[in-house]
């Protein structure tokens, strides 16, 4: 039929009911026989060359449009289509282009990369979800190889031991093991994250439970202790504190930290910490993850539990959660540790949990005087100073630490460096007081118009802000809290009495300076002959 000059719409229309098709389409295979080369394939279906779905636009349209979007819709500023629209016409109708339709835009646009529009006009963290996790995290197989340490407030009121009364929340510092997802270390404060409570997550974590399971009133068993090979933190201020990196260099621990943008290499710890507070949401005086949950819940009345029975409270979830079986290891916590104590031994734990601490508390510098050290207006002195004061002039300023719970002594580092000189006040008679308590007695001291504050003048306003909060017939929730953490520095420092430091050498009688060097009997005794790993 085709290679007849004419065919008839009777033949076509015959073709056309054959093949199923149309009398238009039998033309178009007519056509492309006659102008083909006699082969069966050029008559296969084509691909059309336009139409519908097809970039139809020239390409100096193209080009602006891909410019225009570009610099004004992919930014930070965030502008609508309708606006970066507007600047294509404008654009189009000043260079004499064709102007495409908005819909045409509007196909570009969504056919970019969501990756790109999102980092582009959100920020790396606008497209984290879209992406995923990439690196690879080191596979950790010794237990105590790394240990993860994190933060977070506790989503339950507290009430003080002595009204029953809210004191607000406290904050939990965890430390986990990440071979065996095992809690390692544990402290609960009413103090604000710091330097501090990554000291005492340490010191928990490196030495022997059962002391202060005892201690707690707590019968579990936790046998996760030592200290860690490697530290593997965020970027917070308190985890690149001059204190920390001195008291891991001290013992031998390497501190790691995150990669920038990428908060999946911690979240081992960070999951524990949210499986805990999900279980602290069935405690009375929860205020749940956020005002939406708690609805009309009023967290402040329902606070039954004081600090120390929260603590108790969450040593025994500890226990329960090291024998639940982990989903990732298909083994419980518990297990997982043991297989590694096997494998490698038993994790050696400090014999002395104050002297470790120490290595982790504050650094600050002062210079010696005749009289001491002075910081922050309190006055510290030991006749086991004396050899330094001679040939103070010569030594420079001395590296301190202080434990903010209790500041009636510092820890002051030898000239050369090796061990650490335990002080105390050089008025004994001062009570022991913690840094916050001394902080707000000085502050005010300064809103009474007293510029020049003397020690005496400090610990009476100490002492008079103590008569008014153990006095009040109503105390304020504030108050309250104040005397939690002020019970808590007590017991902090009757536990060091139980448990002292490196013992204060003999002292000669009198404040005479002598006159030549120490005595052998008056040498300084080091912290490292005591604690033992």
């Amino acid at each position: 039929m085709a290679a007849k000059a004419i065919v008839g719409r009777a033949a076509v229309d015959a073709a056309a009911s054959v093949l199923g098709t149309s009398r238009r389409q039998i033309y178009v295979l007519i056509k492309r026989y006659r102008d083909g080369s006699g082969l069966l394939t050029d008559l296969a279906p084509r691909r059309s060359s336009g139409g519908k779905g097809t970039l139809r636009l020239s390409d100096a349209v193209e080009d602006l449009v891909g410019e225009l979007v570009r610099k004004q819709f992919l930014t930070r500023q965030k502008r609508t289509l309708a606006a970066v629209y507007r600047d294509i016409v404008a654009a189009c109708r000043t260079r004499g282009l064709p102007v495409p339709a908005r819909n045409t835009v509007e196909r570009r646009i969504r056919a970019l990369n969501p990756v790109e529009v999102g980092r582009r006009r959100g920020g790396p963290d606008a497209v984290r979800g879209l992406q995923s996790a990439g690196g690879e995290v080191p596979v950790i197989g010794d237990i105590l190889e790394q240990v993860q340490i994190d933060h977070t407030v506790i989503d339950v009121i507290v009430v003080d031991e002595r009204e029953r009364q809210p004191i607000g929340r406290p904050y939990l510092t965890a430390a986990v093991d990440v071979c065996s997802r095992s809690l390692v270390g544990m402290v609960v404060t009413l103090e604000a994250p710091s330097a501090v409570s990554v000291g005492l997550c340490l010191a928990h974590a490196g030495t022997d439970k059962r002391p202060w399971l005892e201690n707690l009133g707590v019968e579990a068993q936790w046998p996760m202790s030592g200290k860690p090979r490697q530290l593997y933190l965020d970027n917070a201020s308190e985890f690149k504190s001059e204190a920390l990196r001195r008291g891991c260099e001290q013992h031998g621990i390497e501190l790691a930290y995150r990669p920038l943008g990428r908060p999946h290499y911690g979240g081992i710890v960070e999951r524990v910490i949210g499986t805990a507070m999900q279980q602290v949401h069935e405690l009375p005086g929860t205020t749940f993850s956020n005002p939406v949950e708690r609805g009309r819940y009023d967290s402040d009345r329902m606070a039954m539990l004081t600090l120390r029975e929260l603590e108790k409270w969450l040593t025994l979830a500890v226990a329960g959660y090291h024998g639940t079986v982990h989903r990732t290891l298909g083994q419980t916590p518990a297990g997982r540790w043991a297989e590694g104590v096997a494998a490698t031994g038993v994790p050696a734990v400090a014999s002395n949990p104050t002297a470790f601490l120490v290595d982790f508390l504050p650094v600050i510098r002062r210079t010696l005087t005749r009289t001491g050290f002075v910081v922050d207006h309190v006055h510290y002195f030991s006749n086991a100073l004396k050899p330094w004061i001679s040939r103070r002039d010569t030594l420079g300023r001395f590296l301190i630490r202080r434990d903010p719970r209790d500041i009636s002594r510092i820890w002051v580092l030898e000239p050369d460096g090796h061990a650490y000189l335990e002080v105390p006040y050089r008025t004994m008679a001062n009570p022991a007081v913690s840094l916050w308590e001394h902080r707000r007695a000085l502050a005010r001291l300064h809103d009474r118009g007293i510029a020049q504050v003397d020690e005496e003048a400090l610990f009476r306003m100490i002492e008079q802000m103590r008569e008014i909060a153990g006095t009040a017939t109503k105390t304020t929730k504030r108050m309250r809290r104040d005397t939690e953490r002020r019970k808590m520095a007590a017991a902090a420092t009757e536990k060091r009495a139980k448990s002292p430091g490196p013992p204060i050498p003999p002292q000669p009688p009198g404040d005479q300076l002598p006159d030549a060097g120490p005595p052998a009997a008056a040498q300084v005794s080091r912290f490292d002959q005591i604690e033992q790993w």
